[in-house]
């Protein structure tokens, strides 16, 4: 992981869940799997990739390790990158067990986990058939979603694939305060209590854009997009090609 530049974004920067705290990490895990068929959406992107065995895939901000065990039953090397050393610990350890219990420990060979993130992870081999960024790109200030999205296009080859998952607003702003309370309504059902705080967090502090902007983005960092798909006003899948 290369160091950064003293006016650089601090991806790094807590904000929400504390994702130096292993005990935070595995909870964060287990709410997801509560209100997310996390198995699903994982499968929906590789799907949506259709990638060959040969392929080689990065994904930027890995979490917890979801995607990255399910890519290695399908691609010749995963790069998974994240820039908490806990969770890349924690992503490491779930893979090497999930694995072991599916009955292709093998596989776990095909993961290269690596301390980084949109602005510190140094590719150095060749291009890369897709990248994946999944509830990542949120951290980061609209000018640094830029910046991270040009990165992401330097270490793909000629039409290479991105696909992206995040919370990107679709609803009409004026309406902001309804829909925001509707939402948390709405998640607090399916988790069975109050509303999520990380979501809340997400809300206040965080730096979610709208969908026009978002595309806008996409586009200029050298990307065309095939799919771009709105879930609930608050959530966005785009998947990309490299032009």
């Amino acid at each position: 992981m290369r160091e950064n530049a003293a006016w650089q974004y601090d991806e790094a920067k807590q904000i929400g869940t504390d994702y130096e705290d292993v005990s935070k990490i595995r909870a964060y895990d287990e709410r997801m799997a509560k209100i997310r068929d996390v198995g699903r959406e994982v499968r929906e992107i590789l799907d949506l990739l259709d990638l060959t065995p040969e392929a080689t895939i990065l994904e930027i901000g890995t979490g917890t390790g979801e995607f990255p065990i399910a890519a290695a039953k399908r691609c010749s090397k995963v790069i998974a990158v994240d820039i908490s050393l806990p969770m890349l610990g924690y992503a490491r350890e779930k893979a090497r067990e999930r694995l072991r219990e599916d009955g292709q420990a093998g596989d776990f060979e095909r993961i290269e986990f690596a301390r980084g993130g949109f602005f510190t992870y140094k590719h150095t081999s060749e291009p890369l058939d897709a990248v994946v960024s999944q509830l990542a790109l949120h951290h980061l200030p609209d000018f640094w979603k830029q910046v991270a999205l040009i990165r992401m296009a330097g270490v793909l080859k000629e039409g290479g694939k991105l696909f992206i998952r995040d919370v990107v607003y679709s609803f009409d702003a004026a309406d902001y305060e309804s829909f925001f309370d509707g939402y948390l309504s709405r998640m607090a059902e399916v988790g069975g209590g109050e509303p999520p705080q990380d979501i809340v967090t997400h809300i206040r502090d965080e730096h979610s854009t709208m969908n026009w902007i978002m595309e806008g983005m996409i586009e200029r960092a050298g990307f065309k997009i095939e799919r771009a798909d709105y879930q609930a006003g608050f959530i966005a899948t785009y998947l990309c090609l490299k032009k």
